[in-house]
């Protein structure tokens, strides 16, 4: 699968964006925003998803006012790294609530863990009895963020404006 928007024209385009803002908003509010009528902006979402560009709808949730307001990004040396041992720490980091996205990176550690807790405390029984507990973890280093100054999905693809 290409990694660009070069298969998607101005209307694809502007679904996308607005959807981006507003993933709740009816096709034909859509389809007037877009400035087609009602089927064939169907159609397009329709086939946006079948081609997994869209691949779902989510309420969007604050952390903050659910008590989730400390954030640490984790980097994680692993014992192992043959495809093996990366499947097992995948599928494992898979299984951990409080893992909010994880990233392997080409770098002199294997992944970037960004965990959301509710306080240090929780944060550092998280370390101990998840992290650390997961297959081939070898060492962590953690950063613990003081602000996030940006925390965003993909609201305006490029050329959505096009």
């Amino acid at each position: 699968m290409q990694n660009d928007f070069s298969g998607l024209d101005r209307f694809d385009r502007a679904i996308l964006a607005i959807l981006a803002r507003d993933g709740r908003i009816s096709v034909a509010d859509l389809a007037r925003q877009i400035g087609l009528s009602k089927s064939p902006t169907q159609a397009r979402l329709k086939k946006l998803e079948a081609d997994g560009i869209i691949t779902g709808y989510r309420a969007l949730l604050d952390p903050i006012r659910l008590g989730l307001d400390h954030v640490a990004f984790v980097e994680v040396r692993l014992t192992d790294t043959r495809e093996k041992a990366l499947a097992e720490f995948n599928a494992a980091v898979r299984k951990v609530p409080e893992i909010e996205q994880a990233h392997m990176i080409a770098s002199n550690f294997d992944y970037l863990l960004k965990i959301r807790t509710g306080s240090m405390s929780e944060y550092r029984a998280v370390l101990a009895e998840k992290l650390s507990a997961l297959p081939h973890v070898s060492n962590t280093s953690t950063f613990v963020a003081m602000e996030a100054v940006k925390e965003a999905g993909l609201p305006n693809p490029p050329d959505a404006q096009s």
